[in-house]
């Protein structure tokens, strides 16, 4: 059995990442964390891997389907996207001596990535326009946020802290992996269900952090799912666009449950940890059978309501078979030397049936009908045929002396009509010249 054309079916769901930039031995390397990968290859989908590379964002397309977008680490996002400070709305900006010292003390953040941010950018509004589910860790919920209208602190010690009740620690350089600081979840939130049996008090974290950033305006769409101390949002959701079970997920946290581990060990620090990227994962799921169905439903629609189209190069074939079969007709008819001297009788054999059919792609007339009977009888009656075309050596040497001209693809192209014409004739006079049942007397 040939394997089926029908792709989407066949094509398991897709989360799209886009890679962060490294130098590695002096040349730059594109990379993921493989924990993201892992846990979404573990949960039962595909990682496709959007490389950090110039051009790539206007190449998008070239990625569908998108079942899933998942993004994560990487550098600042370009304040100029967000309007750090510039409309009044979110305070000043950083002054240039507050930008230098952001930069010193973290250097291989605060370095802008502009490629990255447009291909990000345009990913999250692509989700946001088709409600592809969207899951953002880290920069990937800032990403998020500045998509759908909010800001962003440039440096959370810088503008947050000082006007704080207090203060937390969200990058700690000398403990990396180990630093946890407490986060408040609120509740009826997915963040609250998923570490419901962990929290400590009922509503208290301990998360990591890896960031000098943060949601400073949570967009209006968005609702918080988490505080640190310091009053920072450490993530957030869409709960008119949260539902995994119908495909539906829209999410930012700001710090990374994928490597919340216990020290020295792959095990997590709460089995809600991994909830994230499962519940996501289903959403991609279930997102990527609504699509199935609907292409379905489209193509069911589209073959019982609507003829098929040619495309531009079938259109060229049809019309050169149409052109062929009524020249080698021709030169069956009236030789090689004398076909252009009866325009006339050009279309009166009876080939031309099929050359008319061809070159109208409609539905046929009722004298199209006919022709196309008398063809049909001719091919059905083969020897017939055959022994007809034997009349003159001359005429056949010349019909062959053409067809040698033909490339295969042509003459493939001119087998098939004759076959196709020999189906369309059987179904045609199967269905008109039936004969009636005959009807019975008492």
């Amino acid at each position: 059995m040939s394997p089926s054309l029908d792709l989407p079916s066949r094509i398991l769901p897709r989360v799209l990442i886009v890679s962060r930039r490294t130098v590695r031995k002096n040349k730059f390397v594109d990379f993921v964390g493989e924990y993201h990968l892992d846990l979404v290859v573990g949960y039962g989908a595909v990682p496709v891997i959007v490389p950090r590379v110039a051009g790539v964002h206007a190449m998008l397309d070239s990625f569908e389907p998108i079942h899933g977008v998942l993004l994560c680490e990487g550098e600042d996002i370009d304040p100029s996207l967000y309007d750090a400070g510039g409309d009044g709305i979110d305070g000043d900006a950083l002054s240039p001596e507050q930008l230098e010292a952001v930069r010193r003390l973290h250097p291989s953040d605060a370095a802008v990535d502009h490629e990255k941010d447009s291909i990000e950018l345009l990913l999250a509004r692509r989700c946001l326009e088709r409600s592809v589910p969207f899951l953002g860790i880290c920069r990937g919920s800032q990403v998020l946020n500045v998509a759908c209208g909010g800001s962003l602190y440039q440096d959370v010690e810088q503008e947050l802290h000082p006007a704080a009740d207090a203060t937390v620690c969200h990058m700690d350089y000398a403990n990396y992996d180990g630093h946890r600081h407490p986060v408040r979840v609120l509740p009826d939130t997915p963040l609250h269900d998923w570490f419901a049996e962990s929290l400590i008090g009922g509503d208290q974290l301990m998360v990591n952090s890896y960031h000098h950033q943060g949601v400073r305006r949570l967009a209006e769409r968005f609702v918080p799912m988490a505080h640190a101390p310091d009053g920072l949002v450490e993530g957030f959701y869409d709960p008119d666009a949260y539902n995994p079970g119908e495909g539906k997920f829209l999410m930012g946290l700001q710090f990374h449950p994928e490597r919340m581990r216990k020290e020295g060990s792959d095990e997590f620090d709460y089995p809600g940890c991994a909830k994230a990227y499962q519940e996501f994962v289903r959403a991609v799921v279930a997102y990527k059978a609504k699509l199935a169905a609907a292409h379905a439903h489209v193509h069911v629609q589209s073959a019982v309501t609507t003829p098929a189209k040619l495309n531009h190069e079938m259109e060229k074939q049809r019309k050169v078979i149409g052109r062929s079969v009524s020249l080698a007709k021709n030169m069956y008819m009236f030789g090689n030397n004398n076909s252009a001297q009866h325009p006339a009788q050009h279309r009166d054999g009876d080939l031309d049936g099929g050359a008319e059919f061809l070159e109208s792609n409609t539905a046929l007339s009722v004298q199209q009908e006919k022709r196309l009977k008398q063809m049909g009888a001719t091919v059905r009656n083969a020897s017939g045929y055959m022994n007809r075309l034997k009349v003159s050596e001359e005429r056949e040497a010349a019909a062959r002396a053409l067809m040698a001209k033909m490339s295969v693809a042509q003459l493939a192209s001119l087998a098939a009509f004759y076959r196709d014409m020999g189906n369309v004739c059987s179904e045609v006079l199967d269905a008109k010249l039936q004969p009636p049942s005959p009807t019975l007397h008492e």
